[in-house]
């Protein structure tokens, strides 16, 4: 037996303690929320860069051609839905939007008027700048996501050096690192999507000129499947803010964590996503032309700033309790046993 009995290994750092963290963080430094709420006043009072005119004559004929694949009333019915849905969404995007933090990105700045694309303002419409030249279009999509991963760095930055003291704690990296570092995240993510979301549109395209139905249900039973990987893809940018990292040991240390914390850092994850979703339903109820719409934009800034600024103390915290574990493991393999 052991000649002394070690210490029980300490909890992992509870959910609840980095959710109330984060929210001290934020109600201490207020300030945090500006540059999102700055980018969601711009996205719904500033003018919408629309690309009607260029997209959908392409939907058009790609709709047209799709459509005669259609064999019953029902599917008639739903792909018509479809190309409503999809028409809709094109007529109000703004491509200002991709200034806020994509959905597919790991890093930017939290925007909650992004994906609903606002028509109406209190001053009345939106001011419409139709653009219908590929070439302008390509430039400014490129310019407009640049300028989005470089606020998001600065966003993250500035919430992470708050919430966790990096000044104080030594591990504060400066601000072009933390760009730099955001730039290559970025493109690694970038290309690993563009390898998997390729094929995944090809077959999805595939299957919708066979039966919209059976496009519908592949498209979910995928949504189900990308759910596994929330968790390790969750915290790919924390090791550049809060470890100083570079983007490839930060992918590296959180893939690690998820392999050993997945159930606790699951439940972390789970609970962020439906604090921001669920409230989002609450900011967007007052209507777009109604000066109310303030109080759901402060209220989205809030709330998203603040659990960013929690992750990132659970990030920190839950890194430092496996370390603390795996330190132990290796004193109790290392120690001699004794016969009794």
């Amino acid at each position: 037996m052991y000649p002394q009995k070690l210490e029980e290994f300490p909890p992992p750092p509870g959910v609840i303690d980095s959710l109330r963290a984060g929210f001290d963080a934020v109600s201490s430094h207020v300030s945090l929320i500006l540059l999102p709420a700055v980018l969601d006043v711009f996205l719904w009072l500033g003018p919408r860069l629309s690309v009607d005119a260029l997209i959908s004559p392409i939907l058009k004929v790609i709709f047209s051609q799709a459509r005669l694949s259609a064999t019953s009333t029902a599917d008639l019915k739903q792909f018509v839905q479809i190309q409503t849905e999809v028409g809709e969404a094109v007529e109000h995007f703004n491509l200002l939007s991709l200034l806020g933090r994509l959905q597919i990105f790991p890093i930017g700045v939290s925007s909650l008027l992004a994906p609903s694309a606002p028509v109406e303002t209190p001053f009345g419409s939106q001011q419409v700048l139709e653009i219908s030249s590929s070439p302008v279009v390509i430039g400014l999509t490129f310019l407009l996501i640049l300028a989005g991963w470089v606020f998001g760095a600065l966003y993250f930055h500035w919430v992470s050096g708050t919430a966790l003291g990096g000044a104080k704690n030594g591990t504060e990296i400066s601000s072009i690192r933390a760009i730099v570092q955001t730039l290559m995240l970025s493109v690694i993510w970038m290309i690993c999507l563009m390898m998997f979301l390729v094929p995944v549109f090809l077959v999805l395209f595939v299957l919708m000129s066979l039966n919209p139905a059976l496009a519908s249900g592949a498209l979910l039973v995928m949504l189900i499947l990308s759910f596994w990987l929330i968790v390790p893809l969750f915290f790919t940018p924390h090791g550049i803010f809060v470890r100083g990292q570079n983007a490839f040991y930060s992918i590296f240390t959180s893939l690690r964590m998820a392999r050993f914390t997945l159930p606790t850092s699951g439940l972390f994850v789970v609970c962020v996503l439906l604090l921001s979703t669920g409230l989002n339903y609450l900011w967007s109820i007052p209507p777009d032309d109604s000066w109310m719409k303030l109080v759901g934009i402060a209220g989205h800034a809030f709330i998203t700033t603040a659990l960013l600024a929690a992750s990132f103390v659970y990030y920190r915290d839950m890194n430092v309790w496996l370390q603390t574990v795996f330190e132990r493991l290796q004193q109790k393999s290392s120690m001699p046993t004794q016969q009794v």
